[in-house]
């Protein structure tokens, strides 16, 4: 049976006071769940959230990873800074890294490719744009990051990734893609990773759904058959929005 996820991504918010303070209110009501509990926190918070977190079931990971070990890229951090401080998961390819930041199926690859060689667990984040939902070419977009995310990934290696579906048009905007979609969505990708690899692969992984979750939907998304749990924005700020979420 696969093991839920309730994973906030708290992009560029929270200072280290903040960090902590939320910490201390969710630590002792999320103790006792069966669900998988991670935060993916700035830079700045990442040794001493993961430093603060010591001994509890919640999992501190970074936002990000670059491709090399080190160099010449300013701006950048890579597999052995994280692993420096004791970090072991990260997310690839967020839509805002798509989009912001020009990142290609390429570049998400490689940064799979070289997380996943130091050992960094890794959630490979995949999801079409509004227009493309429109004009009914999720499947390929969808299907194409897939393909390009899992290039030269060895079978081998597929415990250490999660997908995390997340149609762009549904983040930060307060819409949500009904679970009904949502599940279809996930049921194609789980399909894709099956053709990549084979079945027991494909039912073994974990994948979820990101996207405006919350706790007035995350009940309804986790009843569907192959949402494995959220990779979850705005309400992974707000301590009792979480400890609902991770207690769903």
């Amino acid at each position: 049976m696969r093991k839920p996820i309730i994973a906030g991504n708290w992009k560029m918010n929270k200072t280290i006071d903040e960090g902590l303070a939320f910490i201390d209110d969710i630590k002792a009501r999320v103790k006792d769940t069966d669900v998988e509990v991670m935060l993916f926190v700035p830079y700045t918070l990442l040794k001493t959230m993961k430093d603060y977190t010591k001994g509890s079931n919640i999992i501190i990971g970074s936002q990000n990873v670059y491709f090399e070990d080190q160099g010449a890229f300013t701006g950048e951090i890579s597999p052995l800074m994280l692993k420096d401080v004791g970090i072991k998961h990260t997310l690839v390819g967020h839509s805002e890294r798509r989009q912001y930041f020009n990142e290609t199926d390429e570049i998400v690859n490689k940064k799979i490719l070289k997380a996943i060689e130091h050992e960094i667990d890794v959630i490979v984040c995949v999801g079409e744009k509004l227009e493309e939902r429109e004009a009914h070419r999720e499947a390929e977009v969808v299907r194409t990051q897939i393909a390009g995310a899992f290039k030269n990934v060895e079978a081998d290696v597929l415990n250490r990734i999660v997908v995390a579906y997340e149609p762009i048009w549904a983040i930060g905007t307060g819409k949500t893609a009904s679970s009904k979609d949502a599940n279809d969505m996930i049921a194609f990708i789980r399909s894709e990773i099956e053709k990549l690899y084979n079945e027991d692969i494909s039912e073994e992984m974990r994948i979820l759904y990101g996207g405006s979750v919350n706790p007035s939907n995350i009940e309804d998304l986790m009843n569907q058959d192959d949402i494995d749990g959220g990779l979850v924005g705005g309400a992974s700020l707000k301590a009792d929005q979480f400890v609902d979420l991770v207690n769903f």
